[in-house]
């Protein structure tokens, strides 16, 4: 796709919205079909719009990805099943959009499915080889030695909070910027090894790639910046390994080939903005939810109900990803009982929040917030299969640490029109733009 990137966010159409002409009312493709995709609103001016026009034309929809036509899953069932079909892949050349020409370096989501060579881009026992090493660093028992890292951290941004208000105690603090995104981002960094002096400008660039506001051009020199930054860390731990996860990358050459430098880098780099931008939603909205849902927040804080409870339903309520992309089909798949096929080289994305409101697997009442479901609640935001999130077991350890602190720390918290919160113009992420609260301290 050529052509200048910014083009997409000039005049979006509404969220979930099809092209004039096209409703099957007018004797047209119904929305959501191969003649009439959804428009996935690259501002995300409506997730509820737009989850439920997914639904609508699930459990396989045609959508358009700025510019870019694919289908989608909306699905619990369907989703859990290709996710384990080894007819999708990661290989982008395998996608005909690719192959013609129609999607190249100049489509603004390019740098999520072109990202280098990583466990997040690669298949079978390739895929198997890079995964491994991260994994065995990422145990139950390993996460669990974080645990310290992840108090502290906690500790300290909630006391730089409490110092804000107490000096202005009239002034709401944003949630996000104080607390829910230095705190992952400390905690992943710490974890790979990476300066912390380097957050700053990390977060910085993260922000500018995800944003559907960026220029392309600006994108495209961000990713070589971070590119140049991943390398100089991967280059520096060479000469001297540390404690580290990305020095054990670097180190590990027992079961298998060792991991390449690019190898190495590809991983870092999945790592800090997976491990990162997950929990940032994942605490935000949880909060956000237990503010505006005070008699739930009642029975937590009271000892009716775990926090596990509130991060689990958080995750299946308000998945951290709205549409993770993508995979390409190696050969045609049916989907479904109603006839719908996967062509050979088309594009498939998983929409995590449609998913996580499925009817058919939560209930009529999957639209509603709610901590006392049944356990344990069998969403997929995560992910599933071979490619399922590796960083998921952090993500739960950050929030079963962060949330308990704050509200301990801070039980009279309370939002600012936390209901009218709107979200950052980030396609692939539920990120909520920011998420003033009142400590009521002082």
């Amino acid at each position: 796709m050529n052509g200048d990137a910014q083009s997409p966010a000039s005049e979006p159409r509404t969220a979930g919205a099809a092209p004039a002409g096209c409703p099957a009312a007018d004797g047209g493709d119904a929305p959501g079909t191969a003649g009439c995709p959804l428009t996935i609103d690259p501002l995300v001016g409506s997730l509820a719009a737009e989850t439920e026009a997914l639904r609508t034309a699930g459990p396989l929809a045609r959508i358009d990805l700025m510019g870019a036509e694919v289908w989608t899953v909306t699905t619990h069932a369907e989703a859990r099943r290709l996710l384990t079909d080894t007819r999708l892949v990661k290989d982008i050349t395998r996608w005909n959009l690719w192959r013609d020409g129609e999607i190249d370096e100049n489509w603004p989501l390019i740098g999520m499915v072109d990202a280098g060579r990583s466990m997040f881009t690669v298949d079978g026992a390739e895929h198997r080889r890079l995964r491994v090493k991260t994994a065995q660093a990422l145990t139950p028992r390993r996460l669990e030695g974080l645990r310290p890292v992840v108090e502290r951290v906690t500790a300290r941004l909630l006391d730089a909070m409490a110092s804000d208000a107490a000096e202005a105690p009239d002034e709401p603090i944003d949630l996000k910027s104080a607390f829910a995104q230095p705190l992952p981002m400390s905690v992943v960094c710490s974890l790979m090894g990476v300066d912390p002096a380097l957050e700053p400008r990390l977060h910085h660039l993260y922000e500018a790639f995800f944003s559907t506001l960026t220029p392309q051009q600006e994108r495209l020199a961000v990713l070589r910046e971070l590119d140049e930054l991943y390398h100089d860390m991967v280059r520096h731990k060479t000469a001297s390994p540390g404690d580290d996860l990305t020095s054990a990358l670097i180190l590990a050459d027992e079961g298998g080939e060792p991991l390449t430098a690019e190898e190495v880098r590809g991983n870092l780099e999945a790592m800090v903005a997976a491990g990162h931008e997950t929990t940032v939603t994942l605490i935000l909205c949880a909060v956000r939810a237990l503010l505006t849902h005070p008699d739930q927040l009642r029975l937590v804080l009271d000892g009716q109900v775990g926090w596990d409870a509130v991060i689990e339903e958080t995750l299946r309520w308000e998945s951290p990803s709205t549409h993770l992309l993508l995979r390409f089909a190696t050969s045609d798949i049916e989907v479904g009982t109603g006839g719908a096929v996967i062509r050979e080289g088309e594009g498939v994305a998983m929409s995590y929040r449609a998913i996580g409101r499925d009817r058919a697997q939560h209930g009529q009442d999957a639209d509603r917030f709610d901590v006392r479901r049944p356990a344990p609640i069998r969403h997929l935001a995560f992910g599933h299969g071979p490619h399922i999130c590796p960083g998921a077991g952090l993500s739960r350890l950050e929030a079963s640490v962060a949330l308990p602190a704050l509200f301990e720390r801070f039980p009279a918290l309370s939002a600012v029109a936390a209901a009218e919160t709107r979200h950052r113009p980030v396609l692939t992420q539920n990120e909520l733009e920011c998420l003033p609260v009142r400590l009521g301290v002082g």
